[in-house]
């Protein structure tokens, strides 16, 4: 099970990682632009491809920069701690991915790599879009609530949704579906922490592209994990 999640998780971490450097990080770089003050919303810009041009340059990083004059990483340590990150992250959901195989295992359900990908799929609904719909993926320069009662709210939702979705796939019964309904709404219902008031640096244009293409690329990654985590562990159950 261990050598299992191992290898999804490290084969979807490099895809994580690709994806992100394809698709997401000029987006993070021009929001850190203007978390900086090097650009000001309301100005008129230069086209994105040259502020992402500008930005792969640049050393300020979002979350490590220091206000007390310490080197920030430069763009090539930056780069290599994304992938590191990025295979620890889906090498860790890719174990608990495999621990619920085993858990489905032992109630007589097979998994396979076509399971393995509708997991995936579950998976990414669980720990990505259901907590989402609330707490949309957090630009650099954008604001957001407290983030211990984020986390709180965060974890809470991915619980109630994957039990639930767990519940809509293997229940037996409508007390099973009309629970998984429940859980399912229950965090949208009580809502996610937001801010009190609305502002920040970065235009909610670069947020909005940035929540959309975090989520796509998360998708696919988590449908590969799945699949492939569900192809290893059809596999070693032969």
């Amino acid at each position: 099970m261990v050598t299992s999640a191992l290898i999804a998780g490290f084969v979807a971490g490099l895809l994580a990682a690709l994806l992100h450097f394809a698709f997401v990080q000029q987006y993070i770089l021009l929001g850190e632009q203007y978390e900086s003050g090097a650009l000001t919303h309301f100005n008129t810009p230069a086209p994105v491809a040259e502020h992402s041009d500008h930005a792969a340059t640049a050393e300020h990083d979002h979350g490590t920069h220091s206000h007390d004059g310490d080197a920030a990483p430069t763009g090539l340590t930056r780069n290599a701690l994304t992938v590191l990150f990025a295979g620890l992250i889906y090498v860790a959901y890719a174990l608990l991915l495999t621990a619920g195989f085993g858990l489905a295992q032992s109630f007589g359900i097979l998994i396979d790599a076509r399971k393995g990908l509708l997991w995936g799929i579950a998976g990414f609904f669980s720990f990505q879009l259901a907590p989402a719909i609330g707490l949309a993926p957090e630009l650099p320069g954008t604001i957001a609530a407290d983030l211990t009662a984020r986390q709180i709210w965060w974890w809470g939702t991915v619980l109630a949704t994957g039990t639930g979705l767990a519940l809509l796939a293997y229940g037996k019964d409508y007390i099973a579906t009309v629970a998984a309904v429940v859980l399912l709404a229950a965090p949208h219902v009580i809502g996610a922490p937001l801010p009190d008031a609305y502002w920040g640096s970065a235009p909610p244009e670069v947020g909005a592209i940035f929540s959309a293409r975090v989520l796509g690329t998360a998708l696919v990654v988590w449908a590969v994990l799945g699949w492939l985590a569900g192809q290893l562990w059809a596999k070693d159950a032969e």
